[in-house]
């Protein structure tokens, strides 16, 4: 039932006072947050009430994020929505007519009214405008405690708002699954999605660290972000049981983070909680925030596993940074790949010590490499782990830099160190999607596609909408085994996300070539060569990390799509 239809006509109402546009936001008993109209539409209305004058407005809301007026219950002593609010009126009724036989008659005073001062004429309130003042407060203090009820309480769930096992898009694991949705920047300065996301980030990658939980990977819960979307969704879509989603507003040196925990299969949500720090504490309520998520899903930790943080940076903007520059050399271009050689260098200049910096120098001169934007592919590769080893180093939390040092072993054709290291980053990141992706690639190098399928797989399980390199590498890996019609709708896929992937078209002219498809290996191979003009048989010999008869059939795929 929509309650909100059962409300009377507040301004008949002899019980109600209408707030008008005279009214002050200071004057009152309650107080009044002043929204912007992004941040109206995100948090949810309890109800709002126009009147037939212009401005006239009666308006309740509560702060629970991705609430509808749909997920209210109205709870008044035993009853619920409309006859609980029925119930209220009628005790409303009744105390206003306790209150007027209570009132004497006041006689007539023959004497001349004074005016008193002004401070007198603040303490002394007239009857029925007091009567006003304490219905009103009244009404807050019943809707607090609505509000209040619905926060803390497990209220039973709208069907509508259960997540469905038959509807999953993926069989649930079997062990607690969680997607973290990106936190909302509530602050009134956009300026702020650098922390918002920093935080989301940082959350995630924690919670990967834990053997216990299956947890979705960034990539895939960011393409929610700036989307309405019901809980319930994205937990079918993603295949998960539980869902996180946050908030948080920066003012000045402090911020406030909210956040709550759902189970998407019952339709209420676990805990709700609200942090207000200093930003100088924001690390250490990350710590708070992901201690209390495992509590909430009831894990318990050994001592050694509550050692789940990376050495945070000093200063956000630096890790602001460092995730768009990943973006950028995510891309798989060579413009996106220069911008993110000058992030790097800007974090390294801006925290010399930040191992994120380092990191990501060390994936631009692999994507030299690759991309054949060097002038000598062997230093790129030997600067890549030269950084990428300075990156382990700094931080407590190696599982990342590992995964990227184990390839460019692999591309440097030392193919059991690539994979060892792989082995140790996936030990480290139970739960990282891109340390199972990048040893499916290693085990692909190697000559070991067969046993690189299952970890491709499981990369894709915990990233169910993956970056294109996943697509790109997947498609190798088909290709490597055969299944050349799956490798071509893989490739494809990594072209939609990042068209102007030259490795991609390199991958799917080599397909076509070895099907036997030249005109089609032939338009592939043009755009390749848009996208990369001084490419060259002689550099992808050269540089193919592919061992034995693999690369000898890349090779061959790609002079039948007429590259030389």
């Amino acid at each position: 039932m929509k309650w909100q239809h059962a409300l009377p006509n507040l301004e008949e109402a002899p019980l109600f006072m209408v707030l008008g546009k005279k009214k002050g936001y200071e004057e009152g008993l309650g107080k009044t947050y002043h929204f912007t109209e992004t941040a109206k539409d995100i948090w949810a209305n309890l109800f709002e009430y126009k009147g037939s004058h212009e401005n006239v407005r009666l308006k309740f809301a509560i702060d629970k994020i991705g609430m509808t007026s749909n997920d209210i219950v109205i709870i008044y002593e035993d009853s619920l929505d409309a006859e609980a609010w029925e119930r209220f009126i009628s005790s409303l009724k009744e105390r206003k007519k306790e209150e007027e036989k209570a009132v004497p008659d006041k006689p007539v005073s023959e004497e001349p009214e004074v005016a008193a001062p002004p401070l007198e004429r603040k303490r002394t309130l007239l009857p029925g405008r007091y009567r006003w003042v304490a219905l009103m407060a009244a009404i807050v203090v019943v809707l607090g405690a609505i509000t209040l009820a619905i926060w803390k309480t497990r209220a039973k769930p709208d069907p509508g708002n259960v997540a469905s096992i038959e509807k999953m898009a993926f069989p649930l694991p079997d062990k607690p699954s969680i997607a973290v949705l990106p936190f909302v920047n509530m602050s009134e300065d956009p300026k702020q999605e650098f922390l918002s996301d920093g935080i989301t980030d940082n959350i995630i990658t924690t919670l990967s660290s834990v053997p216990q939980l299956f947890v979705i990977a960034r990539n895939s819960t960011f393409t929610y972000k700036g989307k309405a979307v019901k809980v319930q969704k994205v937990a079918e879509e993603l295949g998960v049981r539980y869902v996180l989603e946050g908030s948080i507003v920066k003012s000045g040196n402090r911020i406030r983070v909210a956040a709550q925990l759902i189970d998407a299969l019952k339709g209420h949500h676990l805990w709700a909680e609200r942090y207000d720090r200093e930003m100088k504490d924001l690390f250490s309520l990350q710590d708070d925030l992901a201690s209390k998520i495992l509590r909430g899903m009831e894990l318990k930790l050994t001592s050694g596993e509550q050692a789940l943080h990376a050495r945070p940076p000093k200063s956000l903007e630096v890790w602001l940074k460092y995730l768009q520059g990943y973006d950028y050399a995510g891309q798989f271009n060579i413009d996106n790949n220069k911008r993110a050689r000058l992030i790097a260098e800007e974090c390294i200049a801006m925290e010399s010590d930040f191992w994120g910096g380092y990191l990501l120098l060390g994936i631009v001169h692999m994507m030299d490499y690759l991309l054949g934007s060097t002038k000598n592919p062997a230093q790129s590769l030997n600067l890549a782990i030269e950084y990428l080893e300075k990156a382990a180093a700094l931080t407590d939390r190696k599982g990342e830099a590992l995964m990227f040092l184990g390839h460019v072993y692999a591309i440097k054709r030392d193919y059991d160190k690539g994979i060892k290291l792989g082995e140790q980053a996936i030990a480290l990141i139970p739960n990282g999607a891109d340390a199972h992706a990048f040893l499916a690639m290693n085990l692909n190098f190697a000559g070991r596609p067969e046993e690189a399928l299952p970890l491709f797989e499981k990369a894709m399980r915990l990233n169910p909408l993956p970056p294109s390199f996943y697509y790109l590498n997947f498609g190798s890996c088909y290709r490597l085994t055969g299944r050349f019609e799956e490798a071509i709708a893989m490739f494809k896929k990594a072209i939609q996300l990042t068209p102007n992937n030259a490795l991609a078209y390199q991958g799917l002219a080599c397909t076509y070539g070895q099907m036997g498809r030249e005109e089609e290996a032939k338009a592939a191979a043009a755009e390749l060569l848009r996208i990369n003009p001084k490419f060259s048989m002689e550099y992808a010999l050269k540089t193919s990390p592919y061992k034995g008869k693999d690369q000898i059939m890349q090779v061959q795929g790609l002079r039948k799509a007429g590259l030389k």
